[in-house]
């Protein structure tokens, strides 16, 4: 299978800090694979992400140590249209990569700088907007919509420049349910495309978990488990002890086997619906 990105003993320690945030990233992330990336705050999902765009060490000062590979070339040596070509970044807050006066413009912005014809501005931003859920908000001004219509018009902005990688860091820590439903719906329709590979930074595991290939936790600076979603989840007491929880329903169904209702060759679930048909399995063995 073919590598997207390669971190090599990958470390980074940010201007006037002490210690490092990365501390040594050994990481291989496979092609249109969909990765969530979990973890408590201040350990090191942002900067971790932040290395596979550019943003570090490009954006930042401090100590880089080690090397990203996007594609077979070093992140330390892309330029930033290189990189912006690869690789698109939805920022937990939307407004950070705002710059024009109406939505259209936004979308039109990093196209344009790629040099794209009109007509093909046109097909991408369209397409951009039907897929999120815009079409209305294209002569409104960004700054003036909720914050779930700017958080959907930052991905817009994202997938109109069509980036092989799409990189989302908590993308609904700001927003209503509603809006982190709408959001979740993107990324499902994204997956379902299998054209990206999708990197998800995300608290809501209920609706992270389901869609994931694989789960990566960090801790300290490190990369603490990088597994399959489902072996990932199998031990609910480690990620306890690390700041994370499972989806409900998972760690139901592992209580359901500590009681001996359910076999541990089980698999578990990783949903709601999930959850009620093991749940079904158990009453019906009891």
């Amino acid at each position: 299978m073919d590598a997207a990105i390669k971190f090599k003993d990958l470390q980074w320690r940010y201007e006037h800090r002490t210690n490092f945030a990365l501390k040594g990233i050994n990481l291989e992330i496979i092609k249109n694979d969909f990765i969530g990336v979990v973890g408590a705050n201040e350990h090191g999902k942002t900067t971790l992400v932040s290395a596979i765009c550019g943003l570090i060490p490009h954006s930042y000062n401090g100590i880089y140590k080690g090397s990203v590979e996007v594609f077979g070339k070093k992140v330390f040596d892309s330029d930033a249209l290189e990189l912006a070509t690869n690789v698109g970044f939805v920022f937990s807050d939307p407004e950070a990569q705002f710059t024009a006066m109406t939505v259209e413009e936004e979308l039109a912005f990093g196209l344009e700088n790629m040099g794209f014809e009109h007509a093909k501005i046109k097909e991408r931003i369209d397409w951009a907007a039907e897929t999120t859920l815009i079409q209305d908000l294209l002569d409104k001004s960004p700054y003036d919509i909720s914050g779930g219509q700017k958080q959907r018009v930052a991905i817009a902005c994202v997938l109109a420049m069509n980036p092989p990688i799409i990189i989302m860091d908590e993308p609904t820590s700001m927003i209503d349910p509603l809006g982190k439903n709408l959001i979740f719906d993107i990324l499902r329709r994204l997956k379902k495309a299998g054209e990206h590979t999708l990197i998800v930074v995300e608290h809501n595991v209920e609706q992270l978990a389901p869609l994931a290939d694989k789960m990566l936790l960090m801790y300290e600076g490190l990369v603490d488990r990088y597994l399959p979603t489902r072996e990932f989840y199998s031990d609910s007491n480690y990620l306890q002890d690390r700041g994370v929880l499972a989806p409900e329903s998972t760690e139901f169904v592992q209580w359901l086997i500590s009681e001996k209702a359910l076999p541990a060759s089980i698999n578990l679930p990783l949903d709601l619906a999930g959850g009620i048909e093991t749940t079904r399995q158990a009453l019906k063995r009891r």
